[in-house]
């Protein structure tokens, strides 16, 4: 496949949410992203174009961050599909525990890490009055993140479904666990810049910072509890007594 087609298939990658819909999701989108090339390996025969394009017709829902490397791998499969190496069946049940699994390792790292990071790196930045630092961190972030897209969708296309072996020894799982402890000190430093000062306010908040970045190293069980503890803690102290006390 020629490598006009393959950035097109690519560019697509950045619409597959312009029509989701609460019965497929992403599947139009899907379904659209892999035209280009659905029409230069059955375009002579109408009939298995139409087959092609029902099998990214049905429920498709995934992190936007993967799509790329989901097309990549579609598409090296369909490439063997139409040489008649592998049957046309195969690919809807491998597609589903491909596209799920990796829908809740997006939401898991991207989601529920990386981009948290991402944003309070810029709020500390933001909260120092650092600027340029602020839009060279964007700026380096949204960089990165296209060389992950591309990269990802080459190495679909390239190597298909052996590929998802390299991907499962980057271990991203475990680098979101420790990213979430970087979040936790990221938003202590927050809290620090931020938080009222003089008297016993520092030290006060102080004791806060410290202990929302150990609750990043906490189960979300634990981690709930904390909140709890606090939450009621809150509600039994009486304030109008410590707030002068504090402030003094």
């Amino acid at each position: 496949m020629d490598t006009r087609i393959l950035l097109q298939v690519f560019l697509r990658t950045y619409m597959v949410g312009a029509t989701f819909n609460t019965r497929g999701m992403q599947n139009v989108g899907l379904a659209f992203i892999m035209e280009p090339g659905l029409r230069a390996l059955y375009g002579a025969d109408p009939a298995a174009l139409k087959r092609a394009r029902g099998r990214y017709l049905k429920h498709y829902n995934t992190h936007p961050y993967w799509t790329p490397l989901l097309a990549g791998i579609f598409l090296a499969m369909e490439r063997k599909i139409a040489a008649g190496l592998l049957p046309a069946d195969i690919l809807p049940k491998l597609r589903t525990t491909t596209v799920y699994t990796l829908s809740a390792l997006g939401d898991s790292f991207f989601g529920g890490s990386f981009l948290v990071m991402w944003s309070l790196v810029g709020v500390n930045l933001a909260a120092a009055d650092r600027i340029w630092l602020l839009a060279l961190w964007v700026l380096l972030c949204l960089a990165a993140l296209q060389f992950f897209k591309m990269f990802t969708f080459g190495r679909g296309y390239a190597q298909g479904l052996a590929f998802l072996q390299r991907l499962k020894s980057w271990g991203l799982i475990d680098w979101g666990r420790r990213l979430k402890l970087v979040n936790g000190v990221l938003l202590a430093l927050f809290v620090l810049q931020v938080a009222p000062r003089g008297g016993l306010w520092t030290p006060a908040w102080a004791g806060c910072a410290v202990l929302l970045a150990a609750c990043g190293m906490f189960r979300s069980r634990d981690r709930d509890l904390i909140l709890a503890a606090l939450v009621l803690g809150g509600l039994a102290v009486p304030w109008e007594r410590v707030l002068p006390f504090v402030s003094m």
